[in-house]
């Protein structure tokens, strides 16, 4: 704007320089003709100016809203950035929540089916899978009969056999059984589930000792036929176990 100016006042002293000119050449006539002339340029010149300032100021004008509306965008995108940031932190801390719960979920999930897998377990020599809740309920019946509590034993016992009929504890629960019922003077019923452990697993660690604990209840019952033979077919059975020892000795004083 301040160059303009600047021609516009070069330009006015040259037109009246040559205004000055020139009057001293022409005619009146001619001379107001020319004056009337220049006097044209000056106002187109100075109309120009004025339209050529009118521009610049628009233009100013026009570039001062752009770049206002320029601060506004950088402002709401800002705005929009920290407000994303904000969501995408919330995702995330959401995200690690959901993570932990998954984790603690799957965590009880193999916690409570580790509860209900089968362990190995060895019991009379023999070596096998069982389920956490049958080794729980024979260890705390044997248990229980270990403290000399024979008759809560037996109900605990035969609860067992009713429970896991086809467990393979059964053998040495009926033997365990059979030992509480003798205890407790069931000789009747000791023999039975003596019997019932014979004939279920003759092979079994405990069958001899069974065979065993049968004649004992037959002496106790004063049945020394029955006792005798049954501590020669123990002998024939099972002539290389501890029983058959026993039985030897017991014949011995029978005679």
């Amino acid at each position: 704007m301040h160059l303009n100016l600047k021609i516009f006042v070069l330009l006015m002293c040259g037109i009246w320089g040559a205004t000055a000119s020139q009057a001293a050449l022409f005619e009146d006539d001619e001379a107001r003709k020319a004056i009337l002339d220049l006097r044209q340029r000056v106002e187109t010149i100075r109309q120009e100016a004025e339209q050529s300032r009118k521009f610049s100021a628009d233009e100013n004008a026009a570039l001062g809203k752009s770049l206002l509306d320029l601060q506004r965008q950088i402002e709401l995108l800002k705005t929009e950035l920290s407000t994303q940031r904000g969501v995408n932190e919330k995702l995330m801390r959401d995200l690690a929540d959901t993570q932990r719960s998954q984790k603690d979920y799957v965590q009880l999930v193999n916690d409570r089916f580790t509860k209900f897998e089968p362990v190995k377990v060895q019991v009379d020599g023999l070596e096998f899978l069982a389920e956490q809740a049958e080794k729980r309920d024979f260890e705390n019946a044997l248990g229980v009969f270990r403290k000399g509590d024979f008759v809560t034993a037996q109900n605990l016992f035969v609860s067992f056999v009713g429970r896991y009929p086809v467990s393979k504890y059964v053998s040495s629960a009926l033997f365990w059984l059979g030992n509480a019922q003798y205890a407790s003077r069931d000789y009747k019923e000791a023999i039975i589930n003596f019997r019932a452990l014979i004939a279920r697993d003759p092979d079994h660690l405990r069958t001899p000792e069974a065979v065993l604990s049968v004649a004992n209840c037959q002496l106790e019952l004063k049945d020394s036929k029955g006792a005798r033979k049954t501590l020669t077919d123990l002998i024939k059975a099972y002539p290389q176990s501890e029983a058959a020892v026993a039985a030897k000795e017991r014949l011995t004083t029978l005679k």
